[in-house]
């Protein structure tokens, strides 16, 4: 499907109200409130649809100054972030070139995403290990500030040691996954020799005792996977300090497919695809390429400002005004 319009007319938020109804939060934001229109009390994005066989209605309506509520066949959810373990949808914006270019936090943050929609059983160890994590800070500033001793911060170092070790085996788990294909698809537009590399290792009892008197002085663990790094690579250059933007857009258009192939590998269902200005800094080759594995992926959503981007003919034209959005003859 092709979303054609000039700029500013509205084609990212329709794509985010897609990703809203689907996961059940925003890519472009985590508050929630940004997702309401000025001057509106609150907002409901709903979507129907099919994975595999089975017929789908999710819904996900947000009001001020009440939680998320969230509803998949008519049946209300604990929490909208559920919508994830039932429907895997992916979403190239330019804005997250910083899975790239941006911090460590931004890439372990992604991993983790991919972690948690490749193994849904793992899903939630980011957030175990991140709360272990919290509670030996806590632990540690007590004891730097005489409020308790020493032996209470053991515990928490055996539970980091832990659930440390199992996150950065996942994440490697999950790295070896992705890298052949995220090579190939790189390779078909023109990055030759991408590489994805851990950077960390595992925290052990030992080390984190070798580290406490640092720790203490700090109030904060220092060693561990909440501080650790994925290099994404070409040719070995790490694409973070020596990658052109354009060689950056690559890349992440790359990891992206290769998280589409290996879901759909391991499921049978292809994700849905968000891809939102995706073809303006491509070249005429590169578009054609895109489009041929798009088209091969599964159900996909394009914007564009120009039909003439795409060089293909789309399933579906859409074309959005402000305020609308209209079938036109593809």
């Amino acid at each position: 499907m092709l979303v054609v319009g000039p700029n500013g007319v509205g084609k990212t938020n329709l794509l985010e109200a897609i990703h809203v109804a689907t996961q059940g939060f925003s890519p472009r934001t985590r508050t929630d409130s940004q997702v309401i229109r000025f001057g509106a009390e609150g907002a409901r994005a709903a979507v129907s649809g099919r994975r595999g066989e089975v017929r789908m209605e999710l819904e996900v309506t947000v009001r001020r100054g009440e939680g998320k509520r969230a509803r998949l066949n008519g049946a209300s959810l604990r929490a909208a972030e559920q919508l994830r373990s039932m429907v895997s949808t992916l979403v190239f914006t330019p804005d997250r070139l910083g899975v790239v270019k941006g911090p460590p936090a931004a890439r372990r943050a992604y991993f983790d995403r991919v972690l948690g929609r490749l193994a849904p059983a793992r899903a939630a160890l980011p957030t175990e290990y991140g709360a272990a994590v919290a509670q030996r800070n806590a632990a540690l500033r007590r004891a730097a500030g005489g409020h308790s001793g020493r032996e209470a911060i053991e515990p928490w170092s055996e539970r980091v040691a832990a659930l440390g070790a199992e996150l950065v085996a996942a994440r490697l788990d999950v790295l070896a996954q992705l890298e052949p294909a995220c090579t190939d698809r790189a390779a078909e537009l023109g990055l030759d020799g991408v590489t994805l590399r851990y950077e960390g290792e595992p925290p052990t009892p030992e080390a984190l005792a070798a580290a406490l008197e640092r720790d203490l002085e700090r109030g904060a663990t220092s060693l561990g996977p909440h501080l650790d790094d994925v290099v994404l690579a070409a040719g070995g250059r790490d694409l973070r300090s020596f990658g052109s933007q354009g060689e950056q857009r690559l890349a992440l258009l790359a990891l992206l497919l290769a998280e589409a192939e290996t879901i759909d590998d391991r499921t049978g269902v292809p994700p849905l695809l968000l891809l939102d200005d995706v073809l303006s800094e491509l070249d005429p080759e590169r578009r054609r390429i895109l489009a041929a594995r798009v088209r091969s992926a599964g159900q996909a959503l394009v914007t564009a400002t120009d039909p003439s981007l795409l060089p293909a003919v789309p399933d579906q034209l859409l074309e959005v005004t402000p305020g609308t959005v209209l079938e036109a003859a593809a």
